[in-house]
């Protein structure tokens, strides 16, 4: 890609997309920000210069400039656009009708929703060849893996090229090639959540001893090996066996634990209420945030000494 394209649009200026700014910053990129909120404007040099920070890059942000609105963007510029506001898909859907209208014809439209498919957030637009979605986790600064989600409509050579964007920034891009609700990453974690949350539920184990149980056992393999090649090492006749003694038990609830529905009904949420599970204040917050972004880095150490990460 020449240098002249190397300008992205990003719409919102939340945790996940500060993540995803400071990231093509860091790639050397210019980015446009949308928000509508003035003040979320402001913030954004700072807190991308966090995030950057936090990636060992440099704390540049000069390639950064914020709009309150889709049209005054400089969309002639602009090969990648990422949309993400909230799980809102009626927003999403504007904001998408808006692109389509803006955008050049060569550049790739993509949301960062976490749940609705592309192929709903993109329904009766024109273009929805150069649509999909493109998943990161928080906080994605740091996280690796980005996923690729096309629609029935996506063009592969245009998922692709967005993927190799992706490839160019220090991502892992992952192609997921049906347009499933939760994508790869929320459908796995998904399942394991579920089940964790029932133990709780069914008074099996404290919360403190189910991450325990996670990261000190299979959680702590998966740094070195993914689930299907973990298998591969252990042998997939003991897993077939265990499948037919351990699956038949396992929780197929098709809604959130009551142990769960009451902590939101109470406003357990976490760090945006101060409990969830456990109890925070400023100083364990902070504590916990610097623990969990130290441990992250190591993470990235040494899958960058394998060669999995630029």
């Amino acid at each position: 890609m020449p240098q002249s394209e190397h300008h992205a649009l990003v719409i919102g200026g939340g945790t996940m997309g500060v993540g995803i700014i400071a990231m093509f910053l860091g790639g050397g990129w210019k980015v446009d920000v949308v928000s509508r909120s003035a003040s979320t404007r402001d913030g954004l040099p700072a807190a991308c210069a966090r995030a950057l920070g936090a990636m060992g890059k440099p704390t540049d942000t000069t390639g950064l400039k914020t709009f309150a609105t889709l049209p005054e963007a400089s969309w002639s510029n602009v090969a990648i656009a990422v949309e993400t506001v909230t799980e809102d898909l009626a927003l999403k859907r504007q904001l998408f009708a808006g692109m389509e209208k803006l955008a050049t014809p060569g550049a790739a439209l993509t949301s960062n929703s976490s749940s609705f498919p592309i192929s709903k957030i993109a329904t009766g637009l024109a273009t929805q060849h150069r649509m999909m979605g493109l998943h990161f986790f928080m906080p994605a600064h740091l996280i690796p893996l980005v996923e690729v989600v096309r629609s029935v409509h996506t063009d592969v050579a245009k998922a692709e090229w967005v993927g190799g964007i992706m490839a160019t920034l220090g991502k892992r891009p992952v192609q997921v090639k049906k347009d499933v609700i939760g994508f790869l990453g929320n459908r796995i974690q998904g399942a394991l959540m579920r089940e964790a949350l029932w133990l709780i539920e069914q008074g099996v184990a404290s919360p403190e001893d189910i991450d325990a149980t996670v990261r000190l056992s299979f959680g702590f393999r998966y740094a070195a090996a993914g689930p299907i090649v973990q298998k591969e090492h252990s042998g997939w006749d003991t897993t077939c066996a265990v499948a037919k003694i351990i699956w038949p038990d396992l929780t197929n609830a098709d809604g959130p634990p009551p142990v769960l529905q009451r902590n939101v009904d109470e406003g357990r949420i976490g760090f945006k209420t101060k409990r969830g599970f456990f109890d925070w204040d400023d100083e364990s917050i902070a504590k916990e945030r610097a623990r969990y972004e130290r441990a992250l880095r190591k993470c990235l150490e040494i899958f960058r000494d394998e060669g999995l990460l630029k």
